[in-house]
């Protein structure tokens, strides 16, 4: 599991892009042809996030989300969870060598204090090797039952705008969103407001959003997802603030920065 964006948002929030750069991104764009292929989680229902340990939902849940290495809770909709741009913390090993991006000095870069080593997507044919790979770990998510994937950091390039670009991650999770499709699964855009509007290329079909009620972003996904959001906070403003402005039509929760299992120290989950 990759740490939330609550620890990254300070590291992304200078590399934001322009309104021009989407637009670009905007004017490139093709529809993704398994888009549509599955139904995103109902919306405004129940919703549990629990990427950090699964436990029995909670009364109303109908939602939930798990890492890929949990399985589905029986009876809801399950979103499984993947680190699809960045290494999980020491798996460099699991990935060829050329497919770890690096530096001008050949060293592999790595995304901040949690020791993630990212994924180079520069290339059309690193694309679509890492996708291949990925796509192995989204047939697991399908074959133990989930409904849905939900490829995280796709935001990485913001971290790192000197290497990497939105239209690289853009071409890149339209290759998982498809090979999703070509599953039965929905797929998932995890953060990265300002890529929602290039929706039709990537083939995704709902969002994720942390903290889009602090940060006032839900409006960027809403454009482009309509209800079909998932909110998550890690505050009790961003709780007031995004059930305030989009308590009647999304699912909104909030868990503790761990998002850690019911019942260990520090787990906290509330909703509107």
């Amino acid at each position: 599991m990759s740490l939330n964006r609550v620890l990254r948002r300070g590291i992304a929030a200078s590399a934001a892009l322009t309104a021009t750069a989407v637009t670009c991104l905007l004017t490139s764009s093709t529809a993704s042809a398994g888009a549509g292929a599955a139904a995103p989680p109902p919306p405004h229902a129940g919703f549990d996030y629990q990427i950090g340990g699964a436990y029995t939902p909670p009364a109303g849940v109908e939602v939930v989300s798990r890492d890929a290495g949990a399985s589905p809770a029986p009876g809801l909709y399950n979103i499984c969870y993947l680190n699809a741009f960045q290494a999980q913390p020491g798996a460099e090993g699991d990935w060829d060598p050329d497919l770890l991006l690096r530096d001008a000095d050949g060293e592999v870069v790595y995304d901040g204090e949690w020791g993630e080593a990212v994924l180079d997507i520069r290339t059309a044919d690193k694309r679509e090797r890492i996708a291949a790979k990925v796509g192995g770990w989204i047939d697991g998510c399908a074959d133990k039952g989930f409904q849905a994937v939900e490829p995280d950091n796709f935001d990485t390039f913001t971290r790192f705008p000197d290497l990497l670009t939105a239209d690289q991650a853009t071409s890149y999770v339209a290759l998982l969103s498809a090979h999703a499709h070509e599953q039965g699964l929905a797929a998932a855009q995890k953060n990265t407001p300002q890529l929602a509007v290039a929706r039709e290329r990537t083939g995704l079909d709902f969002a994720v959003a942390e903290e889009c009620g602090v940060y006032d972003e839900c409006g960027e996904y809403t454009a482009a997802f309509g209800d079909d959001v998932l909110v998550v906070e890690y505050t009790a403003e961003g709780l007031r603030k995004a059930c305030s402005g989009w308590g009647e039509r999304l699912s909104i929760v909030r868990r503790d920065i761990e998002v850690s299992p019911a019942g260990s120290g520090g787990h906290v989950r509330q909703t509107c």
